[in-house]
């Protein structure tokens, strides 16, 4: 089961997903690359054995170095040659967390959206909200994650139909937030955030916007729901029934000024 969803995963989310409004998506050989959001970014094919990586590296590095940006090489865990991140690093590139990524059935996962007491979700599509969700987050992270609410919003722009942001309120605040994209043609839809305020962890509401998300993927017959999952995470999704099928590691690189 592991290799058949590995597979999917492969074929369907190596892709672009959904562009916030203004970026744009291109090929540079084997590579996606995309421009125009908070960061570039790249993905590649499950195997880059057949190419000259390094050089491909360097011209990600020129590329954005003349755009005066900064770029995220999205890297997975089963990727070829399996000396990629060495490569990385050496060019300059700083990896961030690695994730995990996991895939659940949508028909083997739960649909009670259950809430404590005085805990209420609602969904949203307002600016006023997506600047409510980028406070929580920085909050809950301890830095500056005000480019999300341009992200959602951007994102609400670019293709309405295909986002559907909640979150979860308590005494007059958002306490947590998840969005998910719905990937046209596709049969996954990616979940997003999830973050909670810490004096609201533990009491199953991380659960309930996983609930909430598994029904709108529901309406919208997308069979598989993904998440690139943090190690707090991950326990609660394999609950769930989701499965880690590989893992996921950013490699950032940044011009200098």
């Amino acid at each position: 089961m592991i290799e058949t969803l590995l597979a999917a995963y492969d074929e369907q989310l190596r892709g672009a997903g959904l562009l916030p409004a203004g970026a744009t998506a291109e090929h540079d050989g084997p590579l996606l690359r995309v421009v125009g959001q908070q960061r570039g970014f790249v993905s590649g094919p499950r195997d880059l054995s057949g190419f000259d990586v390094d050089a491909l590296i360097e011209a990600q590095k020129a590329y954005f170095g003349a755009r005066g940006e900064a770029v995220e090489w999205k890297t997975r865990g089963h990727d070829l040659p399996v000396d990629l991140p060495e490569r990385l690093s050496a060019a300059g590139f700083v990896p961030e967390d690695t994730e995990t990524v996991m895939i659940g059935r949508v028909r083997d996962l739960p649909r009670e959206v259950a809430l404590p007491e005085g805990v209420t979700i609602r969904r949203v599509d307002d600016a006023a909200s997506a600047s409510a969700i980028a406070a929580m987050e920085s909050e809950v992270w301890g830095t500056d994650l005000s480019w999300i609410a341009d992200h959602l919003m951007d994102s609400m722009a670019a293709a309405p139909d295909r986002i559907a942001i909640f979150v979860a309120e308590a005494e007059g605040r958002i306490v947590s937030a998840a969005w998910m994209v719905l990937r046209e043609g596709r049969e996954f839809a990616s979940l997003w955030g999830g973050s909670t305020l810490a004096a609201w962890r533990g009491r199953g509401i991380y659960r309930a916007l996983v609930a909430t998300r598994v029904l709108v993927a529901e309406q919208h017959s997308h069979p598989y729901l993904q998440v690139d999952a943090s190690d707090d995470s991950r326990p609660v999704l394999e609950r769930l029934g989701f499965h880690a099928i590989t893992t996921t590691t950013p490699y950032i690189w940044t011009p200098a000024p």
